[in-house]
């Protein structure tokens, strides 16, 4: 098999800034068209936006918000990846691969959790705010 040259493309390689967000736009499609739970967190996202808009949250706690968000999603498409990248290895089961597996999974779990408590943070002094004013 010839190594390839710098100016052959694989079929799995970008052309450029452009062909990198193509990329990255395809990705978001596949995750959301197949993780239920990543649907479940931009639903939830939704909400919290909604919220936040409401009870007039600060800039400072848009940008926790912003951060503790994107966490979640970014590792829901990590996670998302090793999955496939686990299965696409080998259908049998494999010790490590489902070490992998559950790594990734807690990975996403911790960043929900972090999430809600700055949620929590951020929304029930605002809640308050809101009712009292």
């Amino acid at each position: 098999m010839k190594a390839s040259g710098k100016n052959e493309m694989n079929q799995f390689s970008s052309k450029g800034f452009a062909g990198s967000l193509r990329n990255a736009y395809t990705g978001i499609k596949v995750l959301v068209k197949s993780e239920k739970n990543a649907r479940i967190q931009i639903v939830i996202l939704i909400l919290v936006v909604i919220a936040g808009i409401v009870l007039r949250i600060s800039p400072a706690q848009w940008l926790a918000i912003v951060l503790a968000s994107g966490m979640v999603i970014a590792g829901e498409c990590f996670n998302t990846a090793v999955e496939y990248l686990s299965d696409a290895i080998t259908t049998e089961y494999n010790s490590i691969i489902e070490k992998a597996k559950n790594v990734a999974a807690a990975g996403v779990l911790v960043s929900a959790i972090v999430s809600v408590v700055t949620g929590l943070i951020i929304f029930i002094p605002a809640i308050f705010r809101f009712f009292d004013a």
